[in-house]
């Protein structure tokens, strides 16, 4: 089994990054990944990585588009495998 690691990034309309971060810690998944690190940077951008035991084209749980009028573009997402230290 490895690690595998996904990431979410979305950009807020101006202002309101911390309303984007707030749905981001609300949102509930229908498994728990072993772990959830919430980032955010300038321009009111929020960044999700969920860590997961799991093969790399693993089906996996990812959190949903925000509502558009809370973001300024598409939410990116990135898919990781571990390959140790």
């Amino acid at each position: 089994m490895t690690t595998v690691a996904l990431m979410w990034e979305a950009r807020a309309v101006p202002g309101r990054g911390a309303e984007l971060l707030a749905w981001a810690r609300e949102q509930r998944l229908p498994a728990e990944p072993l772990r959830r690190e919430f980032l955010r940077a300038p321009q009111d951008r929020v960044l999700i990585i969920t860590w997961w035991d799991a093969e790399y084209d693993t089906e996996l749980p990812e959190l949903p588009e925000p509502d558009g009028e809370l973001v300024m573009r598409a939410v990116h997402r990135w898919r990781f495998e571990s390959v140790g230290e």
